[in-house]
């Protein structure tokens, strides 16, 4: 019965690391958020927050202040609804930049004293991963470019950005297409059992860096399309009417819950400054 259930848990663990499952998360994660807390909030406000928490924790060492804001982070990345690969690639990143620190430090005559530097580092690169993952899922392109925008931002950059997510479907459709006719002219390897399937995992991630070339060739076909579509449509002169940019920034609003979200944001980095003070 032991032998039966590892058996089945290793092979819905290697089931789940398909192209179609990797795909899903994606788009999940870049345009399945729209009805959380996070998206709701003006564009602004998550810019601002974003910034004071991918760039203070970086200046300061205190364990209770980065502690705190680790916890909101931890909060917000809730709130947003983000999806489980993310997650499981943050915490991978995480480990990789400063697990093995420590577990390098004891291996070579380090003590316990080596815990309060790491965990300082973790913690600061913790809070800058999380609070991109919070704001860059909240956010659609359009209202991600208008709030760029707003602060200033040159129009082909905030264009740039936009158009970086929107081109995000076409290119895992591409990446779909090529991936399906390397499987119709290649022999992957029986997938029946566990070995079969680490071979079969092992087989898809050569197909995977196979397809990276056609998939920038087939993209770069597209341009010529695309840029011919926005000539059409006006897109330079767009790009510096100010009549243009005014009725696009129309629809930013500061509404209550982003002065709440701001205030508990406000509190909450406030009690983690004096807890700091304090002890």
């Amino acid at each position: 019965m032991e032998m039966k259930a590892k058996k089945k848990l290793s092979e819905n663990i290697l089931d789940k690391f398909t192209i179609d499952f990797l795909r899903s998360q994606v788009l999940k994660n870049a345009y399945g958020n729209d009805d959380t807390v996070i998206a709701k909030l003006d564009p602004r406000i998550l810019i601002v927050w974003y910034l004071f928490l991918g760039l203070v924790p970086w200046f300061v060492s205190d364990i209770y202040f980065l502690m705190g804001c680790f916890l909101l982070v931890v909060v917000t990345t809730m709130l947003a609804r983000v999806a489980g690969l993310v997650l499981f690639l943050f915490g991978i990143g995480v480990f990789s930049q400063t697990g093995y620190l420590f577990i390098v430090t004891l291996l070579f005559g380090g003590d316990a004293s080596a815990i309060a530097p790491l965990l300082t580092l973790t913690l600061k690169v913790a809070c800058c991963s999380l609070a991109s993952i919070t704001v860059f899922s909240g956010l659609d392109p359009d209202r991600l470019s208008n709030g760029l925008m707003w602060f200033g931002c040159p129009e082909r950059l905030s264009f740039s950005i936009s158009y970086a997510y929107r081109i995000l479907p076409m290119l895992m459709e591409e990446f779909q297409n090529i991936l399906l006719s390397f499987r119709l002219r290649g022999n992957p390897p029986a997938s029946q059992t566990f070995w079969g399937k680490v071979k079969y995992l092992a087989y898809q991630v050569k197909t995977i860096m196979h397809a990276f070339y056609p998939l920038m060739l087939n993209t770069a076909k597209r341009s010529r399309t695309t840029v011919e579509a926005l000539e059409i449509k006006g897109y330079r002169l767009a790009a510096t009417d100010k009549r243009v940019k005014k009725m696009r920034l129309a629809s930013l609003k500061v509404t209550w819950d982003d002065l709440m979200f701001l205030a508990v944001s406000f509190l909450w980095i406030s009690l983690s400054i004096l807890a700091s003070t304090i002890f």
